[in-house]
């Protein structure tokens, strides 16, 4: 694993200013950054291409950034929020790895939908343009996960199994290059829905649906402490899962019932 992808001394007079000495750059920040880049410029070009959109701001996708951070980072503190009010010096630990996605999702997602009714961009369209948007950051994601060594999966003799630093030489399932492959494939799928898009948003929701069941499953291979909503039987992402897959269901099949009464460029 390359948690650390540079590590450089600053010279003595900018260390004098900014009163750092050492700078550490990690894969983890380095591969969200850039996922987050890839993601944006892609829905740029969709936005144009598909709803020839082009005034969407940079300043849009900066806070997209920040409130996934966030988020991210707010439910990853809640999953053991006694370990941070003892040591909170913990907290400032934010570069090297520890995100949850629902988190981001659970904020991103409100604000992308006030911005767009904010500046009167239709709503399920771009989220349809997000969703796939969502699979190549998260993917990019993950693999800074990987780099890292957080969110590994239980022990395994299997040949998947890998030794991570974190996990004192004991053979783990990848569970982040499974993510990966997971979203990977979702993003295909979704862009074969897409050329045959029978109404709004059906993107979007069967996005969520696959995400979720995907996420749930995948759960059943993870390692790392990260919260139960049932001890060992129901974890924090499982529950989020099954609210997801229940509510886009529901608006599936509301806004699918809704293409016999009305076309799809209503």
């Amino acid at each position: 694993m390359f948690p650390k992808l540079l590590e450089f001394s600053l010279s003595d007079f900018f260390s004098n200013l900014f009163g750092v000495k050492q700078i550490t750059i990690y894969s983890y920040a380095t591969l969200i950054a850039l996922g987050t880049l890839v993601a944006g410029l892609y829905t740029k070009w969709r936005a144009k291409k598909d709803l020839g959109i082009s005034n969407l701001s940079n300043t849009f996708f900066y806070c997209i950034f920040i409130a996934g951070f966030v988020g991210g980072k707010l439910f990853y503190y809640l999953q053991d929020p006694i370990l941070y009010l003892h040591k909170p010096s913990l907290l400032l630990d934010n570069f090297s790895g520890g995100f949850v996605f629902y988190g981001s999702f659970v904020v991103i997602i409100p604000y992308i939908i006030w911005y767009l009714k904010k500046h009167q961009i239709t709503v399920l369209p771009m989220l349809d343009i997000f969703a796939i948007t969502t699979t190549i950051v998260h993917a990019i994601g993950r693999l800074g996960c990987f780099a890292a060594g957080c969110c590994f999966g239980s022990p395994t003799d299997s040949g998947f199994g890998i030794i991570f630093p974190t996990t004192q030489n004991i053979s783990v399932h990848p569970t982040q290059l499974y993510e990966v492959t997971l979203l990977v494939s979702i993003m295909l799928f979704l862009m074969f829905i897409k050329k045959h898009q029978q109404f709004k948003g059906q993107v979007f929701f069967i996005y969520l649906i696959l995400y979720a069941f995907g996420r749930g499953v995948l759960e059943l291979f993870r390692g790392d402490e990260r919260g139960f909503i049932i001890d060992n039987l129901l974890s924090h992402s499982q529950f989020i899962a099954l609210c997801l897959i229940s509510v886009s269901a529901y608006f599936y099949y509301k806004f699918k019932k809704q293409i016999n009464i009305k076309p799809l460029n209503t």
